[in-house]
């Protein structure tokens, strides 16, 4: 069954905002954890502006689920995974100054970075996921430079889900059976939320992971954090 990944970012940027340790994300994931999340996702972009490398720190001595760090693999992230050895490290193309993720990896312009960089990683001992848009051939080169998994970018399959459902999944579905093919485990996460989630995960039922965050951290400022989770968790098992 489809595991769910809660992305603590968010949590992090309303505690940033205000200064002190209110809420606190480290009892946020204790807290998601209890409340059934199967994984948490961190991403400790450079400037701190949510998640920061003591916050993972503080986070990799009490996860119990599987601990997911994003990032751009530039030496920070590289020192910090080195530091946390979480079960996954997934890799995104990001700049900096990105307010978000926005797009995949173009694997074959960054063949060699990425091939040395994923080896390292699993040194580490951590599996190495690549975010990837929903193209054959970027599947295809995610297998060759030596990732475990891919996480399909969803932000295109959401903003057309409300128009065209089937056009929304096509590439997907090509992206996520071409993947299996190959022996890729599969993740998907950007934009996912409580209206589009199930008809991705029914149509794509081998999928390994959902990453979700903004949508997920929005819900519970209305349901509250353990029911949120729990609607999530319904809608996977419900697909």
């Amino acid at each position: 069954m489809t595991k769910l990944s809660v992305n603590i970012n968010k949590v992090a940027t309303l505690r940033n905002a205000r200064g002190g340790n209110n809420p606190d994300v480290v009892q946020v994931a204790m807290d998601a954890e209890k409340f059934g999340a199967q994984g948490i996702t961190v991403h400790p972009r450079p400037d701190e502006r949510h998640i920061t490398k003591n916050d993972v720190m503080a986070l990799k001595d009490v996860v119990t689920t599987e601990f997911n760090i994003e990032g751009y693999p530039d030496e920070r992230y590289m020192d910090i995974i080195k530091k946390a050895r979480p079960a996954q490290a997934t890799l995104v193309p990001d700049p900096p100054q990105a307010i978000t993720s926005n797009a995949g990896w173009n694997i074959p312009a960054n063949k060699a970075l990425l091939e040395e960089v994923i080896q390292t990683l699993k040194r580490y001992g951590s599996r190495v996921s690549l975010f990837v848009d929903p193209h054959v051939e970027m599947v295809e080169a995610a297998a060759a430079v030596g990732a475990d998994r891919i996480e399909l970018y969803t932000e295109p399959y959401a903003t057309t889900f409300p128009i065209d459902q089937k056009k929304a999944i096509a590439p997907y579905l090509k992206a996520a059976n071409r993947a299996r093919e190959l022996g890729l485990g599969i993740n998907a996460g950007h934009d996912l939320d409580l209206h589009n989630l199930s008809y991705l995960v029914a149509n794509i039922p081998f999928l390994d992971e959902v990453s979700i965050g903004h949508a997920l951290i929005c819900d519970a400022l209305y349901e509250g954090l353990e029911k949120t989770i729990q609607l999530y968790l319904k809608k996977i098992a419900l697909s």
